[in-house]
């Protein structure tokens, strides 16, 4: 069932930056060592959505487009396009790989080609060409691309560097969410990982380096505070260690084909010059990969993805910024076009149906039954037995795109938090790749999705994505704990611990699909009865902190222990320090 997707596909790696990587937090392990690069650990907490028809009652059902190429007159695109579900807003609204009659974007007065590029680096090389040729013929054919929004830092970092010299007014911008990730992309591993995080130390994953799908497994290492080490050509037993793949597929490859190569020892943080054998114990990939792994092989469940992290990769749409502002009109009304395609594709199922077949068009891949199952997702027995969740993809509706960008009634602005959690990532891990990236407000337009918010309020009746959260956790995902300071003997949050709760949130908002357990404890100093009440107050004073950021109440439980759960010894100084802490817990 292998659907040979291109080896760039979905890889927001730029060849001069070698990709992008993201995930949570970074906590960098001690110092770098000149002989090899520390292993670090990556990651913080999570958030979710949860699917459902967007459009109720008396909700209008739109004819589906025809199948003739529409020949209207209006402003020419091509659109850069991966293979990828998310898209199906998209595929929906434009008829077919060409615009056709009577579809969305014919409504809207825009002729638009979608081609499949897989490569971002030649994905760069068309923005560029156009970019170039638009300075001087304002009448050529826009090109747009549309990848994912946690590789973007490094993307722009490329792409604003290759377009410099024709200075400011030809310098690429986002200005719209046409849908994300919902599960597809994961990190695969044995159950026992599942079960208990630490048994991945020592471990290897197979992955594309510097790929989203690898960055899912540095996000949930962080989350549970494991070490990933970084140089793929050294064995950290004290660390997850990563195998490269040539492409997602091989990544899945390696592991059923119980791929092995030899590695040079790390030793106290130091290269060595002896040598150690590693096979493949855990897989990073997407959709068609995880298929491939289960029917070939089986072993592995999943162990986090963009169903948990489901703020992780919204699909972002770029062009130059000029050719933007000289069609204003026509970006809007694009806008409107994806936003109803948004609503319908997620309340009718023939509309959903529509645009799997225009994806198998587009992407010259299976059919459409194919490309529509894996949109939706499925649960299927592995070869040995196991259940695991495959594919999932969204399609966004205008509220789903409002509460991306932070104009949503939460005012919580996702994807700034994305874009600057992974571009900072990237910095910290590979300072020699990518010193630097360009700044949020410099390359996300908001303008444009601003004015069709504020112009067209019935684009906003179709509800968006949400979430139904358990009352409590019963399934871990991750668990850390973390040192916040409070006033002696008190619930009050010092000041200087602002920053660690913010740290917590974002991590939270990049990862939208898990409740939050927010647990107190303390030392054994004192009287019990009292420690609890104080563990109890303190883990009350964090939730209301989050929640006072824009984080509902429903997914978010809190609970204080006292002094029964120590994780050191209470008979020293340190160990007692290490006792008083906020543990936040990632489950469902």
């Amino acid at each position: 069932m292998a659907v040979k997707v291109k080896p760039g596909g979905k890889v927001v790696g730029i060849l001069l930056l070698l990709g992008a990587i993201y995930a949570g937090k970074v906590l960098w392990w001690d110092k770098r060592p000149q002989e090899a690069k520390a292993s670090a650990v990556i990651g913080s907490v999570a958030l979710p959505d949860a699917p459902e028809a967007s459009l109720k009652g008396n909700a209008a059902k739109l004819a589906l487009p025809e199948s003739i190429v529409s020949m209207n007159s209006g402003t020419k695109i091509s659109w850069r396009v991966m293979a990828w579900n998310s898209q199906f807003a998209l595929m929906y609204a434009n008829g077919g790989p060409k615009t056709t009659k009577n579809s969305l974007i014919d409504k809207a007065k825009l002729q638009i080609e979608l081609v499949r590029q897989d490569d971002c680096n030649k994905s760069i090389a068309d923005m560029v060409k156009f970019a170039q040729e638009y300075k001087t013929n304002p009448n050529a054919t826009g090109v747009f691309a549309s990848f994912m929004g946690d590789g973007m830092p490094a993307f722009f970092a490329a792409l604003a560097k290759e377009l410099e010299p024709l200075g400011p007014d030809y310098q690429p911008i986002a200005f719209y969410t046409m849908g994300k990730s919902y599960g597809e992309d994961k990190l695969m591993g044995p159950v026992e990982w599942k079960r208990d995080p630490k048994t991945a130390i020592g471990k290897t994953v197979s992955g594309v380096l510097r790929d989203g799908d690898i960055n899912i497994l540095i996000k949930w290492a962080g989350d549970n505070g494991l070490r990933v080490n970084p140089d793929e050509t050294t064995y950290d037993r004290n660390a997850i260690n990563l195998v490269a793949a040539n492409d997602f597929l091989d990544a899945g490859a390696k592991y059923i084909a119980g791929y092995k190569e030899t590695r040079k020892l790390i030793i106290d943080g130091k290269k060595t010059s002896k040598d150690t054998t590693v096979g493949v114990d855990g897989v990073a990939t997407w959709t068609p990969g995880d298929v491939n792994v289960a029917q070939k092989k089986g072993g592995l469940v999943n162990i986090a993805s963009t169903r948990e992290y489901a703020s992780q990769m919204p699909n972002i749409t770029i062009t130059i910024k000029k050719f933007a502002y000289d069609h204003r009109t026509d970006i809007e009304n694009l806008i409107i076009a994806l936003a109803q395609a948004g609503d319908q594709v997620r309340s009718f199922s023939d509309a959903k149906a529509f645009a799997g077949d225009v994806s198998a068009k587009v992407y010259n891949e299976q059919n459409g039954a194919y490309w529509l199952k894996y949109y939706n997702g499925v649960e299927e027995k592995d070869v040995q037995g196991l259940t695991v969740p495959l594919g999932g993809s969204m399609a966004f509706n205008l509220n789903d795109a409002a509460n991306t960008f932070g104009m949503g009634k939460d005012a919580i602005d996702r994807y700034k938090i994305v874009y600057s959690t992974f571009g900072d990532i990237l910095v910290k891990m590979y300072p020699e790749i990518m010193s630097t990236y360009p700044v949020y407000t410099q390359i996300v337009d908001k303008s444009f999705l601003a004015s069709v918010v504020a112009n067209h309020p019935e684009l906003l009746e179709g509800t968006a994505i949400q979430e139904k959260y358990a009352e409590n956790i019963t399934s871990e995902v991750s668990s850390k704990s973390y040192q916040i300071q409070f006033e002696t003997g008190s619930s009050v949050i010092k000041a200087n611990s602002h920053a660690v709760l913010d740290e917590i949130l974002k991590s939270a908002v990049v990862a939208e699909g898990l409740k939050i357990g927010v647990y107190g404890h303390t030392d054994n100093i004192g009287n019990e009865t009292a420690n609890t009440k104080l563990s109890n107050e303190r883990a009350e004073a964090v939730k209301n902190y989050l929640m006072g950021k824009g984080l509902p109440v429903s997914r978010i439980e809190s609970k204080g222990y006292g002094s029964t759960k120590p994780v050191a010894d209470n008979n020293t100084n340190d160990g007692r320090a290490q006792n008083r802490r906020v543990q936040i817990v990632l489950g469902s």
